[in-house]
């Protein structure tokens, strides 16, 4: 098969996962968070072996939730590069996005505030986040980040709230919802795994969409959950202006803004001067994390189950 595309680089969330059904399906170290990083690397790996069957060359899977530990690479194609943790940059978190040409993101979810499965935008932390007056959500920044390398938004999947969004924000944009409504139980993984690969082959004919390259200037309203004395601090912290929970922050260009957006939700100005040793402790923090999930995953016998399927697909791949 032909494709318009040589390089694709995946970048994947466990919110619009098929096994993330509530807040501990998300946190960190918790049985069901173990649980839903399986799903989260079977939904990743779906779409990787059928990028490699329609004649992809490569595929980059870059793991963008919480720690950045999540995926259990024994269970993805091990034709794909799998990336763990977060690289200072050049693009933040991704590191280099090397010769990508297109990104496509699984397992997403809403803006901060809005109507949508666990949506947030970078931490839960934001009770609500609008830049020029209309909610920011994070393929936005993603995108942003990507486009002075050319990489272009072809794909999108999470909640129908997200995909909406995200087809508002990037023009010519395909996407395809998970629905969690009914409840894990009723919940086809299988079936809708089926349809999510259909629609990420359908958009290796994207040729449309652009780098996502927003203009600016830039003004955004922060609504800091909680008491508010922490968005005093923060606001005071990195110099923006606050009134009572609200920080605003104004940039030239999208980039600037991310790079705000992150200093006020991780950073101090200590922890920003010594980034690479605390990201090499993040980074550690999360691998043993995972280390933990794969224990505790073998123990339930949770974690074989899917290893049988995975040694089904790489019998399958080497025939």
């Amino acid at each position: 098969m032909s494709t318009n595309f040589d390089h694709i680089l995946l970048i994947a969330d466990i919110e619009g996962s098929s096994g993330c059904w509530d807040y501990r399906g998300s946190s960190f170290m918790t049985d069901e968070w173990g649980r839903a990083c399986v799903e989260m690397s079977l939904d990743v790996n779906a779409v990787v072996r059928a990028l490699f069957d329609a004649g992809v060359k490569f595929v980059t899977v870059k793991d963008f939730h919480r720690t950045g530990y999540n995926l259990l690479s024994e269970l993805i194609d091990p034709r794909a590069q799998v990336v763990l943790g977060y690289k200072r940059g050049p693009v933040p978190g991704v590191g280099d996005p090397g010769n990508a040409q297109a990104v496509m993101f699984l397992g997403m979810h809403a803006a901060s505030g809005t109507e949508g499965f666990m949506a947030h935008t970078l931490t839960s932390s934001i009770s609500w986040l609008e830049v020029n007056r209309k909610p920011l959500a994070e393929i936005e920044l993603f995108s942003a980040s990507l486009a002075p390398f050319g990489v272009r938004p072809i794909f999108f999947s999470g909640c129908p709230t997200a995909c909406a969004q995200a087809s508002a924000a990037i023009r010519k944009i395909d996407s395809y919802p998970i629905d969690k409504s009914a409840g894990p139980d009723l919940f086809d993984a299988d079936s809708w795994r089926s349809g999510l690969v259909n629609a990420a082959l359908d958009s290796l004919n994207n040729v449309a969409t652009e780098p996502y390259t927003p203009s600016g200037p830039f003004q955004a309203e922060v609504t800091w959950r909680g008491v508010d004395i922490a968005a005093q601090n923060l606001a005071r912290r990195w110099g923006f202006d606050q009134e009572g929970a609200r920080i605003f922050i104004e940039a030239a260009d999208i980039h600037a803004l991310y790079r705000d957006l992150i200093k006020l939700c991780y950073l101090t100005p200590l922890t920003e001067r010594i980034l690479p040793f605390g990201l090499f402790l993040y980074n550690l923090t999360g691998r043993l994390g995972l280390t933990w999930a794969r224990r505790r995953l073998k123990k339930d016998k949770y974690l074989p189950q899917s290893r049988r399927r995975t040694q089904t697909i790489e019998k399958r791949l080497s025939n």
